[in-house]
């Protein structure tokens, strides 16, 4: 990925998600507990990215007239 985060903020993001969802993860083993965070981790990243690639295509197109003008935002 092209924009992937920096080991120091992924290592963050997953020690955020650990604490947030800490009461809801009480039965999960440690090891399981980690390997969950990071898998959410990526698909934050990889939403991230398609969301950053999407909005690098957006197009505006506007029928005035009976014309129709494109133009890439």
């Amino acid at each position: 990925m092209s924009s992937s985060i920096s080991i120091r903020k992924r290592k963050k993001l997953e020690n955020k998600i650990v604490v947030v969802f800490e009461n809801d993860m009480k039965s999960v083993p440690v090891g399981l507990r980690k390997t969950m965070a990071n898998d959410l981790v990526s698909a934050f990243e990889s939403r991230k990215c398609a969301l950053n690639r999407a909005q690098s295509n957006l197009r505006l197109f506007a029928i005035t007239g009976g014309e129709v003008q494109v133009e890439t935002i």
